[in-house]
C-alpha cells in the first residue's frame, strides 16, 4: 500500500495550507515561517501519521491541534521557539506517538509535564534545555524508550542522578565541555546500556577523567561522535574503556590533535568490537607505524577503521583474535599487511575481511597478502581498480574462502584463472568481462555467480562450475541469448537476464520460451525484459513478442530458393579461385590506387603523418598493443597518436585540429565506448570537415566490436551516415585473418609524404 506524502518544505509558508488531500499520511512543512498550529490546520487529514514541522518559528501549539489526527506516530518540532515543556498539552491527543523531537527550542528547564505520561508507545524522544534537575523526568519513568537524545550544548546546571528516572536502551548526549559534564557523563554511563557522547573537546575531557576512577559502569556500548581529542586522550579512552565493562566502542568523525607517539594497547582480551570512521589528524609529520600498531594489536573480535585516509595497515605483532576486519573506503594498496616483503601470518583467526573502496590494483598480489589467513571465508574487495593478467603469475588464496566480492573493478575474462576454488558465491558485476575463457579453474563449489553489468554477448556455459544454481547477467550486451546453458548447467534454478538490449528476431524465440519448457526461473520477468531492436518491436515486453512460424521457417520454399543460389555461389567461388580472380582484382585495385595517389601527389604538401588515430581510452590497450606495432613495424608509416603527438600548452581542440590537418588519413576505432566519448565526437567532426575541404576521402573506419545503429547516439548522425554508405574494416576474431587485415590497412595508408620537418613531434 502506497503512503500519500505531501512535501511543503521551503515554501515560505506562514500558515498550514487548508487544501491538503484528505488521504495525506505524511506531511513535511519544515523550513517555513509558521508561528502557530491549530485544530483547523489538520482537521482535514485524519490519516496523518507523520508530521515534520521543524525549522519554523513555532511559539504556540493549541491543545486541540491534533484532535483529528489520533493516528499520529511521528512528530518533529525541533528548531522552533517553544518555551515551556510543562505546557505541551497537545500531547494528550497523540497517544500513539512513537517519535517526538523537541530539541533546539527555547526551554530553560527540562521539567516534563504530566502530559508525557500519556505517551505509552513512545520509542524515541529528543529534548534540550539549559537546566536539568533530579525530578525532571519523573513523568516518563514508566515508559520504556528505545533512544533518548539530549541536546545539552547550552547546559548551565545539572543535578546528580537526574537521569535515573529515564528508562531507555540508549542515550545520546551533546556535551558542553564544561564542569556540568562530570555528573552528566557519570549518570549516563551508570544508567544506560548504550551511551553516545557528541562534541567532546580536547580542552576539557571529562570522559577520560571519569574512566580513570574505574567506576562501576552499566554501559556496554560507548559511541563517540564529532570529537576532537589529543592522541594521548584518544588512546587513554580506548585503553580505559577496554579495562571497564564496555564491550563495544565506536568513534565517528574524530580529529586527533598533537604529536602521535608510540602508545601500547592494553592486552586484556575483553572488547568485542571497535569501530572508527572518518578519522583525521592535524599533525602529518609522524611515524605512521605508531598509529597502525596501536589499532591492529587490539584484542578485539570485530575491528573497523573505515572512511579514513590511511595508506597502510601493519600485520599484528602476535597472533590476533580479530574475526572481522573492515578497512573500507580508505587509501590502501595491495601492500596492506606486508612488511618489507614478508607476508602476514598473524591473522589466522580472521573470517571476514572488507577492503572495498580502496586503491587495490593487482589481484595476484592481493591473493598473496591473504594467503595465510587460513580462516578467511568472506572477502570483499569491490570498488577498487583490480586487474589480473595471466603473465602476472599464479594466485595463492587461502583454502576456505566461500564468499568473494570482486565487483566494480577492472577485471576481464582472465580473472577466472585467479580465483579460489572453494568459492561458493562470486560477485563479478560491473567489470570488463566479455566472455569466459575456453579453459579455466574448475569451481565445483560455486553456486551463485553474478556477472551483471559486464560486456557479455551470450549466456556463458557452466562446463567448469557444474553446481551453479543462480546466474545473474542483467545489463550486459545480450542481443539474442542462446539456450546452450540449459544442457551445461544441470543444477541451475534461477537466471537474471533483465535489462539487456534484446534483438527481437527469430533467433530469440527459443529464449522467450525458457520458462515454459525448462524448470529455470527468470528473475524480474517479465517487466524488465523488453525489445530494443527492430524499431517495430522497441519497448515491447518479450512475453508479448511473437512471430509466425512461416516468418522463421520457410521450409521447402526457402530450400527451393536457397539451394540453387548456394550451388551457383559455390561454382562461382570455385571458378574465381581456380582462375585466381581475387588476386587479379587485388592487383588492379592496388594499381588504380597507386595511380590515383600519383595524380594527387601535389596535394600532399604540408602533411606530416600517414594517419591520425582516434579512439576511446577504454580501447587504448588494443591501439597500443596491436594497431600501432603492426602499422609501424617497418617504419615506413608515420602515425599520429594523441599521447605522444599532442603539443603541450595547446588546448585539446587545437591539438585535434592540427593532427587532423597534417594527417593523410584519419583512422577511427569504433566501439560502444567510442560513441559515448565527447572528444571522439569532436575528432570525427573535424575529420569530416577536413574531408569536405580537402575534397578527398580521408576517413577509415575500423569496427572493433558489433555496433548496431540503435546504440549510436543521435549526435553521431555523421557516423551513422558514413557507416550506411561506405565500407569499413571489421576487426576479425579469427587470428588467421589478422595478416590480411593489416595488409589492407597498410595499403590504404600508403602515400609519398614529404619528409617530416625537424620540429615535428613524430618519434621518427
Amino acid at each position: 500500500m502506497t503512503t500519500v506524502i505531501v512535501d511543503l518544505s521551503y515554501q515560505n509558508l506562514y500558515l498550514v495550507p487548508r487544501d491538503l488531500p484528505p488521504s495525506t499520511e505524511a506531511l513535511d512543512i519544515s523550513h517555513n515561517r509558521i508561528k502557530r498550529l491549530t485544530y483547523d490546520d489538520f482537521s482535514a487529514v485524519p490519516a496523518l501519521r507523520f508530521l515534520n514541522a521543524s525549522w519554523n518559528v513555532l511559539e504556540e501549539i493549541s491543545s486541540d491541534a491534533f484532535r483529528a489526527t489520533s493516528q499520529l506516530e511521528y512528530l518533529d518540532l525541533s528548531h522552533n521557539k517553544l518555551q515551556n515543556l510543562l505546557g505541551q498539552h497537545y500531547l494528550l491527543l497523540t497517544p500513539k506517538l512513537q517519535f517526538l523531537d523537541l530539541t533546539f527550542n527555547c526551554f530553560s528547564a527540562m521539567t516534563l509535564g504530566d502530559v508525557f505520561r500519556n505517551l505509552k508507545y513512545l520509542q524515541n524522544l529528543g529534548l534540550s534545555a539549559e537546566a536539568v534537575k533530579s525530578k525532571d523526568f519523573i513523568s516518563i519513568a514508566n515508559i520504556q524508550l528505545q533512544t533518548v537524545f539530549l541536546q545539552l550544548q547550552n547546559l548551565t546546571m545539572y543535578e546528580n542522578g537526574s537521569l535515573r528516572h529515564v528508562r531507555s536502551e540508549k542515550v545520546g548526549i551533546v556535551v558542553t565541555n564544561r564542569a556540568t559534564d562530570r555528573a552528566l557523563i557519570a549518570d549516563a554511563l551508570s544508567t544506560f546500556n548504550q551511551v553516545e557522547l557528541a562534541g567532546i573537546s580536547c580542552s576539557q575531557n571529562y570522559l577520560v577523567e571519569y574512566l580513570r576512577l574505574k567506576p562501576i559502569i552499566k554501559a556496554t556500548h560507548l559511541h563517540l561522535t564529532n570529537i576532537e581529542v589529543s592522541w594521548d586522550q584518544a588512546t587513554d579512552v580506548i585503553n580505559l574503556g577496554i579495562k571497564s565493562s564496555i564491550d563495544h566502542i565506536s568513534v565517528y568523525m574524530v580529529t586527533i590533535t598533537g604529536q602521535i607517539t608510540k602508545r601500547e594497547i592494553t592486552s586484556r582480551p575483553h572488547l568485542q568490537s571497535f569501530i572508527i570512521k572518518r578519522a583525521a589528524v592535524t599533525n602529518f609529520f609522524f611515524f605512521q607505524g605508531f598509529l597502525y600498531n596501536f589499532f591492529i594489536n587490539m584484542k578485539v573480535e570485530s575491528f573497523t577503521m573505515a572512511e579514513t585516509p590511511i595508506v597502510h595497515m601493519n600485520c599484528p605483532q602476535a597472533l590476533s583474535n580479530i574475526k572481522m576486519m573492515d578497512l573500507s573506503n580508505d587509501a590502501l594498496s595491495e601492500s596492506v599487511f606486508s612488511d618489507k616483503g614478508m607476508e602476514c601470518k598473524n591473522l589466522k583467526a580472521l573470517e571476514t575481511l572488507i577492503l572495498r573502496g580502496n586503491r587495490l590494483e593487482n589481484l595476484k598480489e592481493l591473493s598473496h597478502r591473504v594467503q595465510y589467513m587460513t580462516s578467511l571465508q568472506h572477502l570483499d574487495v569491490s570498488f577498487n581498480s583490480l586487474m589480473y593478467k595471466e603473465e602476472f603469475g599464479d594466485c595463492q588464496w587461502p583454502l576456505d574462502i566461500v564468499h568473494l566480492n570482486l565487483s566494480s573493478n577492472s577485471l576481464d575474462r582472465s580473472v577466472f584463472n585467479c580465483l579460489p576454488i572453494s568459492t561458493e558465491t562470486l560477485d563479478l558485476q560491473n567489470n570488463q568481462i566479455d566472455s569466459l575463457p575456453d579453459f579455466l579453474l574448475r569451481l565445483n563449489a560455486l553456486t551463485m555467480l553474478d556477472l551483471s553489468s559486464n560486456r557479455l554477448q551470450d549466456i556463458p556455459h557452466c562446463r567448469f562450475f557444474k553446481n551453479l544454481e543462480v546466474l545473474l547477467l542483467s545489463d550486459n550486451s545480450l542481443y539474442t541469448p542462446t539456450m546452450s546453458i540449459v544442457g551445461s548447467c544441470p543444477r541451475l534454478k534461477a537466471v537474471d537476464v533483465s535489462k539487456n538490449p534484446f534483438m527481437c528476431t527469430c533467433a530469440l524465440r527459443g529464449f522467450v520460451g525458457l520458462q515454459e519448457h525448462y524448470p529455470i526461473k527468470l528473475l524480474h520477468w517479465p517487466h524488465f525484459y523488453r525489445c530494443s531492436y527492430p524499431d517495430s518491436w522497441r519497448d515491447t515486453l518479450l512475453k508479448d513478442f511473437h512471430l509466425p512460424d512461416v516468418s522463421c521457417n520457410a521450409g521447402i520454399l526457402a530450400a527451393a530458393i536457397l539451394c540453387p543460389a548456394v550451388v551457383i555461389a559455390i561454382i562461382t567461388l570455385a571458378l574465381c579461385k581456380q582462375l585466381d580472380v581475387p588476386w587479379y582484382l587485388g592487383m588492379i585495385w592496388q594499381w588504380t590506387r597507386a595511380k590515383q595517389r600519383a595524380r594527387n601527389q601535389e596535394n600532399l604538401e604540408g602533411l606530416q603523418f600517414h594517419a591520425f588515430v582516434s579512439y576511446s581510452q577504454h580501447d587504448a590497450d588494443w591501439v597500443k598493443n596491436k594497431l600501432l606495432p603492426n602499422l609501424e613495424e617497418d617504419r615506413t608509416l608515420r602515425v599520429c597518436q594523441h599521447e605522444r603527438n599532442f603539443v603541450p600548452g595547446k588546448t585539446i581542440v587545437e591539438n585535434i585540429v592540427r593532427c587532423v590537418e597534417t594527417s593523410y588519413r584519419c583512422i577511427f576505432v569504433l566501439s560502444s565506448h567510442f560513441v559515448r566519448s565527447e572528444w571522439c565526437h569532436y575528432e570525427l567532426y573535424f575529420a569530416q570537415h577536413q574531408r569536405l575541404s580537402r575534397g578527398s576521402d580521408s576517413v577509415i573506419l575500423i569496427l572493433l566490436e558489433p555496433l548496431p545503429q540503435y546504440l549510436i547516439p543521435s549526435k553521431f548522425n555523421q557516423l551513422k551516415a558514413m557507416m550506411a554508405r561506405r565500407t569499413y574494416l571489421e576487426w576479425p576474431q579469427d587470428s588467421n585473418k589478422h595478416k590480411l587485415f593489416w595488409a589492407h590497412l597498410r595499403a590504404a595508408l600508403q602515400a609519398p609524404l614529404p619528409p617530416p620537418p625537424n620540429h615535428s613531434l613524430n618519434p621518427y
